[in-house]
């Protein structure tokens, strides 16, 4: 390992353990102090942040970095609307996804819930919009949180593991669609989607990288960043509108 390497290696330590020595309060002033701990680490990362704005991923709200300590809040959406909807906007535009949430959600009675959902036919999805595999998916999904199957309505209170444990065997429910449910659902500060082309892009475009990182080389570098690992995925996906 060379001097630089090896003096990166350090200063990360030293910031982890700084980092464990107190808790950030939930103020806007804690997403600067996460901020200021990842520019610290490495400094290629100022510029996005500056450009950027604060990332607030779990810091507006009152949540803890360590997932098994959430307080309390109250959730933007029901953890299946957000879920559903993901569903829903894979692969669309924004626009396009928005069209078809709405046509659904008027179909549901106003919003995206399970019980109405599990009645409605297949076919009928279909015609509001809903691929084959995603009118299957958020059907058999409604299902599942009708039937009991699946605790919906208590993943906030699990570990991501947990959470990972019990969303990933639902068909058309992948890795993807749990990370950015941790992230923007839950607000879990230390998700690092490195599957996410979007990430990747904004971390070679960070370090003008002139060849692709692998998942598995931004897995083992995203270490680094833990417990704010959410936050650096949200500067990368800034930086590529930024920079």
């Amino acid at each position: 390992m060379n001097c630089a390497a090896a003096n990166l290696r350090h200063m990360s330590r030293a910031l982890k353990e700084k980092k464990s020595e107190s808790s950030l309060p939930s103020s806007e002033k804690s997403a600067k102090q996460i901020a200021n701990l990842i520019t610290d680490i490495n400094p290629r990362f100022k510029p996005v942040i500056e450009k950027s704005g604060l990332c607030t991923i779990g810091v507006s709200t009152g949540i803890s970095a360590d997932s098994k300590s959430l307080k309390p809040r109250k959730l933007k959406e029901s953890n299946f609307a957000s879920l559903a909807s993901s569903i829903i906007s894979q692969q669309l535009s924004t626009k396009a996804a928005a069209t078809i949430i709405k046509r659904v959600e008027a179909e549901c009675g106003g919003k995206l819930n399970s019980s109405k959902l599990a009645t409605i036919k297949t076919e009928k999805l279909r015609e509001l919009g809903c691929s084959g595999s995603k009118a299957r998916a958020i059907k058999e999904m409604a299902l599942a949180d009708v039937s009991k199957q699946i605790p919906m309505r208590s993943l906030h209170k699990m570990d991501d593991s947990e959470i990972m444990g019990h969303l990933l065997p639902l068909f058309g429910v992948g890795q993807w669609t749990v990370e950015m449910f941790l992230m923007f659902q839950l607000e879990r500060q230390d998700v690092w989607p490195v599957g996410d082309l979007g990430v990747r892009r904004g971390w070679e475009k960070i370090h003008r990288m002139r060849t692709e990182i692998t998942p598995k080389k931004l897995l083992e570098l995203g270490m680094d960043y833990s417990p704010y690992r959410s936050h650096v995925a949200w500067y990368c996906w800034r930086a590529l509108e930024v920079l």
